[in-house]
This record gives structure tokens, sequence and C-alpha cells, in this order.
């Protein structure tokens, strides 16, 4: 198997289970409760310094309940943002925003550009630092991708998709930097757009490795369908992203096959190469918690095609839409059923 392009060797990851290792994919799940908070926030009722007070808490429980669940790795349940496109939008300079029009949490801003866009910092790193000294466990971050914000960002300048998400990796490359420097060790870049704009995958792995060109930290990347209150907002198959995603300069490749299906693991046998796979075998759409040993018949399954040093369990995507209690359910569920093979494999008890 031929090992994924990089422009540099990056560093490695202090795992505490270097064999199958499991976490999530980003965000939490969030109480009605909180939603009713961030809507306070969006509708003038509560201040920023109140709204970030209680984001503060919610994370802190996140990262416990994601710790109390066995994962390896874990995330701040991207708490702190409503949506994946305007958390980044409202960030960056030269995108123009009228905070006035949004009134309920899970709305998206109109957000639009009509100029270049300058070279400035988002501040994420300050979100980073926050979850990693609430815990010892490898802290993944995320950032959506050049691909799903020209999507959702009105473009009056560029004109062309394509010139509008090079310059937003540049300036992604550059926050990504900022966050490698601020200790991050794994990065990962979230695509679900693509899904729905199987097409694009020519050139976007141009921009996405534009974007991650120099940073010193393991990348991942994480194409899903689409979970818009906990619905797909797409369906198919991943045979679109091969074999142009073999030129793609990351380390893990996160993938739906817990609700797909574990059809689209011959993809990786049809083209060998030497990612990492973030194999998704928890079913975000649906409340029922999986038994560990259902979770552990297809990490098998996986296992048949890719070896176990190279293979990361997950869900299929973000938890934000489940009720809490369900969504911790299932991460132990993730890493129970990840305990029961990597016994098998070791020959020791889970």
């Amino acid at each position: 198997m031929t090992e994924p392009a990089v422009t540099s060797p990056r560093p490695s990851l202090a795992l505490r289970h270097a064999l199958l290792p499991t976490g999530g994919v980003g965000s939490y799940a969030v109480p009605e409760w909180l939603e009713r908070v961030n809507t306070d926030y969006f509708q003038r009722r509560i201040s920023s310094e109140t709204l970030r007070a209680i984001q503060d808490v919610v994370i802190k429980a996140a990262i416990k309940d994601q710790e109390l669940a066995g994962l390896d790795i874990v995330t701040d349940g991207e708490l702190r943002r409503d949506n994946l496109v305007d958390h980044f939008a409202v960030r960056l300079a030269g995108v123009e925003i009228d905070r006035r029009q949004k009134a309920y949490y899970y709305d998206y801003y109109d957000a639009v550009v009509r100029h270049p866009l300058p070279l400035a910092p988002l501040h994420l790193e300050e979100e980073f630092l926050f979850a990693q000294r609430l815990t010892d466990r490898v802290v993944k971050f995320s950032i959506t991708g050049p691909h799903t914000l020209v999507k959702r960002i009105r473009d009056e300048h560029y004109h062309d998709e394509r010139a509008f998400a090079r310059d937003l990796a540049r300036v992604l490359n550059a926050e990504l930097k900022r966050l490698a420097a601020a200790g991050a060790t794994l990065l990962q870049i979230d695509e679900p757009y693509l899904g729905g704009f199987p097409e694009d995958v020519a050139w976007v792995v141009d921009v996405l490795n534009a974007m991650v060109e120099g940073v010193q930290a393991q990348i991942a990347l994480h194409v899903c369908y689409g979970n818009r209150y906990g619905k797909p907002s797409w369906e198919g198959s991943y045979h679109f992203l091969f074999p142009r995603i073999l030129d793609a300069h990351i380390d893990v490749l996160l993938l739906e096959f817990a609700r797909k299906g574990t059809d689209d693991l011959a993809l990786f046998r049809q083209y060998p190469n030497g990612f990492r796979l973030g194999m998704g075998v928890i079913d975000v759409k649906d409340t029922r918690v999986e038994t560990p040993e259902e979770v552990a018949a297809l990490i098998r399954r996986g296992l048949e095609v890719v070896p176990a040093e190279r293979l990361w369990l997950n869900p299929d995507c973000g938890l934000r839409h489940l009720p809490p209690a369900v969504a911790q359910a299932k991460l132990a569920a993730l890493a129970q059923g990840a305990a029961l093979v990597r016994a098998e494999l070791l020959g020791t008890r889970p």
C-alpha cells in the first residue's frame, strides 16, 4: 500500500490506545435548554458574557462525558458553534454579516463577501486551549473546510468558487498553523457538502492541500452526507472520492458506515492507500443505542479491509441532534465495542 503524500513529517499522537483508538467526530449533544439559551442570545435577551459562561460549563461537562464513555480522542463538543458555517463566517475578516437578521440558534446568517479576503486571525486557538486544559487526552479540533464555506457564503467578488476557495484556504492555513503552534496535534477539516457536490472533488483536493501545507499536526478529513436536524442532506456512495482523494495530504479519512452500510469499505481494497480510516460505526440519526457487540461486528468488517493499526473508530457524524443521555450511551457502546475487538486482537480480556 502506498503512503499518502505529505509536505513534511507530522507529529505523532499520544493516544491511550494505539490500536483501534476511539473518538467523536466533532459536535456533542445540545440539550433542549441550551438551544433556548442560544436563541435567547440571538434575540438579545442575554449578553455574550452570559452565553460564554454557560458554554464554558457545558463544554466541561461534554469533555467529562467523553472521558467517562472511554474515548481516546475528545473534542469540545463544538458547543460554542451554532452551526458549522456561521462560527467561521463571523470570524473571517472581509465577510459581511447583518447580525440583526438571525433570531434562532440553528438559523444561518446571510453572509456575503464583496472584497478579497484579508489575511487575519480567527482566534480559534483560545477555544482549543480551553478544551485542552480540561483533559489529559488528545483533543481534536475541527475547522469547516473551504468547499463547504463557499457553498454557504454568497460570493459577490470572486465570481469563481475555486478562486474563492483558494483564498479561504490561504486564510485557514494560517489559522491551522496558529492552532498547531498552540499545541493542537490533531486537526480535522469538515467537508460535508462534498457529498452533495461530488463533481467538485476534482478541484477540492488541491484546495485542501493548500490549506494544510506546512501545518505541523495530524490532519483528518471528515466527509459525510449531512446531519441537519438528525436527517441526511444527501445519499450516495463514497465512490466519487476515489481515486482523486488519494492525492490529499491528509493522515485520517473519516467516513460514514453505520447508517449507510459497509459496501464502501471495498473502495479501500480497490484503491490501496496509506490513510488511517476513521470508520463510522455509530448511527447518529437513530436514537436507538447500539450494543457493544453490534459495534464490534462492524469493526470486524472494517478489519477485513483495513489493518488494525490503521483503523480508527468514531460515530458517522456529530452528535448534536441526539439527546445527551443517548449520545453518551452511544459513545460508551463505541468504546466498549472497540475494547472487545482490541482484546481479541491482543489475546487479552476487554
